[in-house]
């Protein structure tokens, strides 16, 4: 049994995309269900999730929430999920096809492991964000990493590494440092993670991912062994700033803004 457990605040214009691709990646071999948890949303977003609910091929549940908070909703999604490997989909996700199917070939194993697909970041309709993401694509991390942007999966062991979520920013990362980098399978299987759109949004996102780090390495400094920095060999930082300089000059920029200003750490998104 897999338990998808999606998190979602007022999505109503972003989940039933994220759903639909989910039910085509249901095989017959699979028992699948789905948690799909509302918190704090003003919007239609849980009257929707019940109304696929009811024709969904799969078990689907929808726990509504009246706090907002990912990490409590993540805990509430965990809480009434039964499967033995735990798949972790943001509502604004849309996989491919194979993906339940990859990572439940990569998951099936005596020893902890954890699992994501192959990120696709698409074209936005902002210019600023198609400039940013040219250049983030090629980062090692994001190109070469096991990242989890947006979707990451653990086996029962895997899970066991840690209780609740605790009520932090950065729960992906929290999740992706339990796991050394051999414990971290990437699958070929694609999903879309959409960046937000617009310079001040990606400003916004950038401090909030600084201050998430900044959080893991006051509360949980033991987990920074278990991350392995990938270098951007400099023969290719420097062909990819000639080739693209613009791309360069808006992804360094955003950075740069990131970090000279702390964020609020409430829960917020720019899309």
């Amino acid at each position: 049994m897999i338990s998808v457990i999606i998190p979602a605040h007022n999505e109503a214009a972003t989940m039933l995309p994220c759903l639909n691709a989910l039910a085509a990646a249901v095989q017959p071999e699979c028992g699948v269900e789905v948690l799909f948890v509302a918190n704090g949303c003003t919007d239609s977003t849980a009257d929707l999730a019940r109304q696929f609910a009811a024709t969904a091929p799969f078990a689907m549940t929808v726990l509504d929430l009246p706090q907002g908070g990912k990490p409590a909703a993540l805990n509430a999604g965990d809480g009434a999920a039964t499967g033995i490997m735990r798949v972790y989909l943001d509502a604004d996700v849309e996989i491919t096809p194979m993906m339940l199917t990859e990572l439940v070939t990569v998951l099936d194993q005596d020893s902890a492991a954890y699992a994501s697909g192959t990120m696709v970041i698409p074209d936005s309709p902002s210019a600023i964000t198609r400039a940013f993401a040219r250049f983030y694509r090629t980062v090692p991390f994001i190109r070469d990493g096991v990242p989890g942007c947006g979707l990451f999966a653990v086996n029962a062991k895997g899970r066991a590494r840690w209780e609740q979520f605790p009520d932090i920013i950065a729960d992906d990362t929290f999740v992706r440092l339990q796991f050394n980098a051999a414990e971290r399978h990437k699958v070929a299987a694609g999903y879309v993670w959409p960046l937000v759109a617009g310079l001040r949004n990606l400003i916004k996102v950038r401090r909030r991912q600084d201050e998430g780090v900044r959080e893991i390495n006051a509360l949980y400094p033991a987990l920074l062994a278990n991350d392995d920095k990938l270098p951007y060999a400099k023969p290719d930082l420097f062909r990819n700033i000639v080739r693209m300089p613009l791309s360069f000059a808006v992804y360094s920029g955003v950075r740069l803004i990131g970090r000279l200003a702390r964020n609020n750490t409430g829960w917020s998104r720019g899309r």
